[in-house]
């Protein structure tokens, strides 16, 4: 499902991920009395479908059932980032009630907005590091949700990476450059490099057209890609599993892009986070502030192997790498 990016006011996605054309009445209580929620995405909604399922359980969890007890009104960038101030002030003009965020870009757009909204940030990379909040602890203004550890995490990939190939030599990180959240990622990521003797490259994309040559154009320059989490490449990681197979360059990434034919996987169970962000809605809405509510931390990782990617690349896997793996897919 992805909404258009024509007439976007227009529209409202509704639980069956359908759409429907309205005329928009004031927002933080509209349809009755019940709560309305203003979601702000950067990415584009199909790669985002397990997500926002575990976002309507944890707000079920909650007693809050979209359409019955709750409302949201949805606003995505489609990868397009620059798109993002605007949908953020739409939202505000709404006065919806609390604005939940999709990654660090729409944070950083949602944070800009307003000073007066409460924010849910569902997941960003580094809050502290993006100026989105000043600290994890005391998050202050009007911001709250979860994060996890973006740059330390790509870089634990390498080093899978180098485990998976002891002979690695070149690597690059396919990251999209218009996302603020990639900001320590290549400094952290080159020094875990020269500790384990691997020359590291990024490999920027922004946007679809120009993926398949920009991943082409690379396998001619390293040996294995590491895939980050940005809301474009999440979108679109079925493709990428594919030309990393068609390029024959081993690849590592998060469990969707596994799940769709990576070759591996290391990172958060992202779901189980986004089920996370309803308690922060309940919360928010029975009268917490966002600045007393401590960002919380991912502090469990998971690591994927794909033995039907590892076939389709001719890739040996070491058998004692498939042993510490938390799930194999056959």
């Amino acid at each position: 499902m992805t909404i258009g990016s024509i007439g976007r006011r227009n529209f409202i996605t509704l639980f069956g991920g359908a759409t429907l054309a309205v005329t928009w009445p004031p927002a933080s209580r509209a349809q009755g009395s019940i709560p309305v929620i203003g979601f702000l995405g950067g990415a584009d909604p199909v790669g985002y479908k397990a997500q926002m399922e575990a976002l309507r359980l944890g707000l079920r969890d909650r007693g809050y059932v979209e359409g019955q007890t709750i409302a949201i009104e949805y606003r995505w960038a489609e990868g397009h980032y620059d798109r993002l101030p605007v949908l953020a002030a739409e939202l505000v003009d709404r006065k919806v009630a609390i604005i939940i965020t999709q990654g660090t870009p729409a944070a950083i757009a949602a944070k800009q907005a307003t000073s007066t909204i409460p924010i849910v940030m569902a997941i960003v990379g580094n809050p502290v590091e993006s100026g989105i909040v000043s600290s994890l602890a005391r998050p202050g203004g009007n911001i709250t949700g979860s994060s996890f550890f973006y740059a330390e995490l790509n870089a634990k990939r390498l080093e899978l990476l180098k485990e998976m190939m002891p002979s690695l030599a070149r690597a690059g990180i396919l990251q999209n450059p218009d996302n603020p959240a990639m900001g320590s990622l290549m400094p952290v990521a080159e020094k875990t490099a020269r500790v384990i003797n691997v020359a590291v490259q990024p490999v920027n994309v922004r946007h679809l057209e120009e993926l398949e040559a920009v991943v082409e154009h690379a396998s001619s320059q390293i040996e294995a890609l590491i895939v980050v989490d940005d809301g474009f490449i999440v979108a679109n990681a079925g493709r990428i599993a594919e030309l990393a197979v068609k390029n024959r360059l081993p690849s590592i990434g998060f469990r969707e892009y596994c799940e769709v034919g990576g070759l591996a996987a290391y990172g958060v169970d992202f779901p189980h986070i986004w089920r996370g962000a309803g308690v922060f809605v309940d919360k928010i809405l029975k009268g917490a502030k966002p600045a007393d509510l401590p960002i919380e931390q991912a502090t469990e990782f998971e690591f994927i192997i794909n033995l039907k990617a590892a076939r389709a690349l001719a890739f040996n896997m070491p058998p004692a790498i498939s042993a510490r793996a938390n799930q194999v897919i056959e």
